[in-house]
């Protein structure tokens, strides 16, 4: 069976597997790379998955630095069912995991913005 993408979601044998695709923004990328990275790797040791999450390539823009993660279906499907989510705030699934990773980061001591580009 084919694997078809769609932008950051994969539909594989009539399954769609989530890929949570988030845009972070800061003004002091190589303090906060070194904190994000540091956070999701936490987070995947809590989760006990590897490779859980991709760091995209940042660019510069008005004085601020733009970078994206994704996160896996392995590592998405894990924060979604094990309550690690509760509490977060929002009315559909991919704000709450915004709110959730963007909580996180600030618990580990990041200041980013996060913003979903895509959730699905």
């Amino acid at each position: 069976m084919p694997i078809i993408f769609h932008n950051s979601t994969c539909l594989e044998n009539n399954r769609i597997i989530l890929n949570p695709l988030f845009q972070l923004s800061t003004r002091s990328y190589e303090r906060e790379i070194a904190i994000v990275t540091q956070a999701l790797t936490d987070l995947e040791t809590e989760c006990v998955v590897q490779n859980g999450y991709k760091i995209g390539e940042p660019f510069d823009k008005f004085g601020w630095t733009f970078f994206n993660i994704q996160i896996n279906e392995v590592l998405t499907e894990i924060i979604e069912k094990s309550g690690m989510m509760k509490g977060a705030l929002g009315r559909k699934i991919g704000e709450q995991m915004t709110n959730f990773i963007g909580h996180y980061l600030e618990t580990k001591g990041s200041n980013v913005r996060i913003k979903m580009i895509h959730y699905g």
